[in-house]
């Protein structure tokens, strides 16, 4: 096992020499005489495992030292053990509220020395292993979040008699159409992960009208049209932004930039942002794909309406962008192209 790097930090050389002398048989030893070459050190590639800080220096106490190094997040987990002559109790409060893990007074016990950083460095240690823990379960729940939205997006489209590839490839398509908006990764992430679920009140739709082969008429439309609203509720009310999105999405993304879409005839701006991206990518996949009650449209003829829609079902400004994106779309299409099971024995 590599020995842990240990940064002595003090103005007076003999002071250095005598830390060293005791910790250099366990450890690598770093040495800086103040405190801009320490901060140097610690933002090296090869960072200290512990820092042993004198407080009284020139130009740049120990004390300014600390509160930049905890300041800085490359530098701030770092443990920092305060060595000094200054043994009054506020002095010891400061340093504690700063971020230091430590204090020990000159002129120093060897014994006392080697304790402390042995038991300090073996805390971070733990604290470490316990933070990757902790990060692996929280990818872990995170995982399955994602998999249970994934899950009901399917859920969904099966009951809709579909294979379920079209949550998928609208999800990819929305994806896309972010990216070449320009949005933050942290955002792109959401829409992609919450876009399956935009159908999801279609589970609350009765059969006789989700799976009629024919034009739906009367009522039987006007209940189709809750299926927004039905998924609204489905989602429901969560903090977490993975559920505010997909139900925002699943609200509003037959919304149309004219007015004239539903739930709530929302227009232009005022309909989410990740709405209106949706729409068009929802679109355009149903129409590019065949159900038992149509032959799917050609690219170019899907395009074309997609086009004629522009400023009416979709927004403006997102057309363009959409048509951009088509090399990768296409790859997505076929990627996750539908199986003909006619031709399947």
């Amino acid at each position: 096992m590599d020995k842990a790097t240990i940064l002595i930090v003090d103005d007076i050389p003999d002071n250095i020499d005598v830390l060293r002398g005791i910790l250099q048989s366990d450890y690598k030893i770093k040495a800086a005489v103040n405190g801009k070459q320490a901060l140097i050190i610690a933002n090296s590639p090869n960072k200290p495992d512990m820092i042993l800080l004198d407080v009284m220096m020139p130009e740049m106490n120990g004390h300014e030292v600390c509160e930049q190094l905890k300041k800085n997040p490359v530098t701030a987990c770092i443990p920092i053990m305060f060595v000094t002559a200054k043994d009054q109790v506020e002095d010891e409060e400061k340093g504690f509220e700063l971020g230091a893990v430590d204090y020990i007074s000159k002129p120093v016990s060897p014994p006392i020395v080697i304790a402390r950083v042995k038991s300090q460095l073996a805390l971070n240690n733990q604290k470490r292993e316990l933070e990757v823990q902790v990060q692996k379960r929280t990818a872990e729940l995170e995982d399955t979040r994602l998999e249970i939205i994934r899950r009901l997006g399917l859920a969904a489209e099966y009951k809709d008699n579909e294979t379920g590839l079209h949550v998928i490839r609208m999800s990819w398509y929305s994806k896309f159409l972010a990216e070449a908006l320009g949005a933050n990764q942290e955002w792109i992430d959401l829409l992609f992960r919450s876009s399956p679920m935009h159908d999801i009140g279609k589970i609350g739709i009765a059969d006789n009208i989700l799976l009629k082969p024919g034009r739906l008429v009367g009522e039987e439309w006007q209940e189709m049209m809750r299926h927004s609203q039905y998924g609204a509720k489905i989602i429901g009310e969560h903090q977490h932004p993975l559920f505010k999105m997909a139900k925002e999405i699943a609200l509003y993304h037959h919304e149309k930039w004219d007015g004239s879409g539903y739930p709530e005839g929302l227009s232009g701006n005022d309909i989410p942002l990740s709405a209106r991206i949706v729409a068009i990518a929802d679109v355009y996949d149903a129409l590019t794909s065949e159900r038992p009650y149509k032959k799917a449209w050609t690219e170019e003829k899907a395009l074309s309406l997609i086009q004629e829609e522009s400023g009416k079902h979709f927004d403006p400004s997102l057309t363009p962008l959409f048509l951009d994106c088509m090399p990768k779309v296409r790859e997505i299409q076929s990627r996750y192209a539908e199986i003909d099971l006619s031709c399947t024995e």
